[in-house]
């Protein structure tokens, strides 16, 4: 028994609107990333239902290059991340301000 497309994009979109929404209340920093990631994991779920549903490999791998750009952006954005903890000693959004000493 196959699960039409429509639960798959459904989801996706919920996905999607859970990560929109943490991205605009949370002031976090951590969460702001997780968000993010989130957002790029309801992206790859679209173009994996798609990709089935059409039969064609395109879809998975525009997915391999999105996860590999999240893997890079998720290393580059902790050392980031952690060193801007070390200076400021704090993750909050509102009390980074990178033009002050």
């Amino acid at each position: 028994m196959a699960v039409p497309i429509a639960f798959y994009l459904i989801l996706a979109a919920i996905l999607f609107s859970i990560g929109i929404a943490a991205f605009l209340i949370k002031r976090n920093i951590i969460t702001i990333f997780m968000s993010i990631e989130l957002m790029l994991n309801a992206v790859n779920l679209t173009f994996v239902a798609f990709s089935h549903m059409w039969h064609q490999v395109s879809g998975q791998i525009f997915v391999f290059f999105v996860m590999v750009v999240a893997a890079a952006e998720a290393a580059v954005g902790l050392a980031i991340i952690i060193s801007l903890f070390r200076v400021r000693q704090t993750l909050d959004v509102d009390q980074i301000n990178l033009l002050k000493d």
